[in-house]
């Protein structure tokens, strides 16, 4: 079986699924739900009523992506952090494909599921919840993941291919 990989930096924190698996797939569902910020209900709502159909997208976009910084920067001041379960590992990984992902240390027990959150580096920043299975001490196989986080995992990796790409490019000119 050949899998293709990605240099990626991004970071995962993660459990083996035995430790709470119940608590562990309760918050893989609040962090499925379409962002789990008001305003992004309210567009949904307002969406599916056909109130923003006269609406610019990009500046809508925009518009709420400045209201979340807004309640990011008031959490901030009063220093509230959003609740989220406690995991036990925190690692780089290394690199990435469409089902996998590589660590950059040996932490993982081959055989064993796992829950695990990754701090995706797009616009707007925000966590993903996953599954994996660790097929070895380093690489896992993503065993369940969001539809809309699959998309921005694998609109990630394509981006990282580019970026790679033109690097190799620049580097043999």
């Amino acid at each position: 079986m050949s899998i293709r990989l990605v240099k990626a930096p991004i970071s995962i924190a993660f459990s083996p699924l035995a430790l709470d698996s119940e608590l562990y797939a309760r918050e893989f569902d609040k962090l499925g739900e379409s962002d789990d910020d008001p305003i992004s209900h309210w567009l949904k709502l307002a969406r599916a009523k056909g109130d923003t159909a006269d609406t610019d997208p990009v500046l809508l976009n925009l518009i709420v992506e400045l209201h979340r910084k807004i309640d990011a920067l008031e959490m901030f001041l009063k220093n509230e952090q959003p609740k989220r379960v406690s995991l036990v590992d925190e690692a780089e990984i290394e690199s990435i494909g469409f089902e996998h992902f590589k660590l950059s240390a040996e932490l993982l027990e081959s055989g064993v599921e796992y829950y695990g959150r990754v701090a995706m580096p797009v616009h707007p920043k925000r966590d993903i919840a996953l599954f994996f299975k660790a097929l070895d001490g380093s690489l896992a196989e993503i065993t369940k993941i969001h539809e809309r986080d699959e998309k921005e995992w694998n609109a990630y990796l394509t981006a990282r291919e580019r970026v790679l790409i033109r690097e190799a490019r620049e580097s043999r000119a």
